[in-house]
């Protein structure tokens, strides 16, 4: 289903002892019990799963429990997850004390860390950009295992849950910098796709990754005048390729990057998500050189600024202006089509919920699904993410390690 389809087959050896524990084989240890809270990070709108990704769950046998209210701004009622086969929790004391499994869209905000229960699974958002090390501690003293959407991998090296939110956004950034090249909101007043006889404008898409192909696709799609820039060429062929040279590409070095930025009406920072920024691709020397009611859209805040002069918005204050530039740097764009995003996280998500739901242990499950133990951050008590506990000082070990020793 989707990106993450890569359901991984069961070995076994064939051996009469072997045969016997597969025909007549034990209840299952983990006793799956779904819970999906309600988001309480700030403009979180989006949910984790749809009432019809419930109904598949409770359909495969898996009991989930739902907080009242959870899906409200994606117009999802408590009745439609009921009618799904959902029991509604009435609070966030009482989902999280019934549920084994907590799947969130968003990481876990300061008043939810003391609701979780020793040895339970989180599969959430984590945010590298804001991660908070009060979160990781409380995962680590109850011994949760903790899995990431940054970090589940396919064997072919995609990002599912990634790509998936970020085929939103970058569809989202084009439509935000349309609007905010308008006159009435301080911009430029500039159409994005131009007229006959009146130039389109500029549009600089920093990173060649999944934002970038789609903030790319639709900013062509509308006529607007395209150039992506990324540091890999091979990145920069691809997108050639695909959009049969009806964009301009260059590599990305700070020389080209101070040019450009002076004749575009719009920046996009759209790098990748593997990794957190460290620091900004373009100065604020550059910031100060491009055109008065120019906007900079900042994709990559959730892993660091791509732009020297970006702070973290929110939908509720979604921009600023700097050096007569409008900036906007909302970490999570998808929530603005918070029904859309909703319905794409849940074909994401299910497969690996049903992948989860296949096997009886935990360690079962993380030996045999390459996906889930390359998205696991936290396990038996260590964060098994280098780049994790070199931001947080946390104890580290490799989960492959771990697994074995246990």
């Amino acid at each position: 289903m989707g990106y993450a389809s890569d359901i991984d087959s069961l070995e076994f050896e064939l051996g009469a002892k072997t045969l016997e524990r597969w025909l007549i084989k034990p209840g299952k240890n983990l006793n799956i019990v779904l819970g999906i809270p309600k988001e309480r990070a700030q403009d979180e709108r989006r949910v984790a799963l749809s009432p019809a990704g419930v109904q598949i769950l409770v359909e495969n046998g898996i009991k989930v429990v739902v907080e009242t209210a959870a899906g409200r701004f994606c117009n999802f009622s408590d009745t439609d997850y009921a009618e799904a086969g959902a029991a509604i929790a009435e609070s966030p004391e009482e989902l999280f004390s019934q549920s084994s499994i907590i799947v969130k869209v968003s990481p876990p905000q300061p008043e939810e860390h003391q609701l979780f229960k020793p040895g339970q699974i989180l599969l959430s958002a984590l945010h590298l950009a804001s991660l908070s090390a009060s979160l990781l501690k409380t995962l680590l003293e109850k011994n949760i295992t903790a899995l990431g959407f940054e970090f589940i991998e396919t064997r072919d090296g995609e990002l599912p849950i990634v790509r998936t939110l970020s085929e939103i956004a970058g569809s989202l950034a084009i439509q935000t910098a349309a609007k905010y090249l308008e006159t009435g909101y301080g911009g430029s007043g500039i159409l994005l796709g131009g007229i006959a006889g009146v130039p389109p404008a500029h549009v600089t898409i920093i990173g060649a990754g999944t934002v970038g192909l789609f903030a790319a696709q639709d900013a062509l799609g509308l006529g607007a005048q395209v150039t992506v820039i990324d540091r890999e060429i091979n990145r920069l062929r691809r997108f050639e390729a695909f959009f049969n040279r009806h964009l301009v590409t260059a590599i990305a070095n700070d020389h080209y990057i101070a040019e450009i930025a002076k004749t575009s009406d719009v920046m996009i920072g759209a790098l990748s998500p593997k990794q957190k920024i460290n620091k900004p691709l373009v100065t604020e020397q550059v910031v100060r050189t491009m055109k008065p009611g120019s906007v900079i859209i900042d994709v990559s805040i959730d892993q660091g600024a791509c732009f020297a002069t970006s702070r973290r918005t929110s939908h509720t204050n979604p921009i600023y202006v700097t050096h007569g530039v409008t900036h906007y740097c909302v970490p999570n764009i998808p929530s603005a089509v918070a029904k859309t995003a909703s319905f794409a996280l849940t074909n994401t998500l299910l497969p690996f919920l049903l992948k989860i739901n296949a096997h009886e242990t935990i360690q079962e499950m993380l030996w045999k699904s390459h996906s889930l133990r390359k998205g696991t951050y936290v396990y038996r008590g260590y964060v098994t993410k280098k780049i994790l506990s070199e931001i947080t000082d946390c104890p580290y070990r490799e989960i492959d390690m771990l697994l074995a020793a246990s």
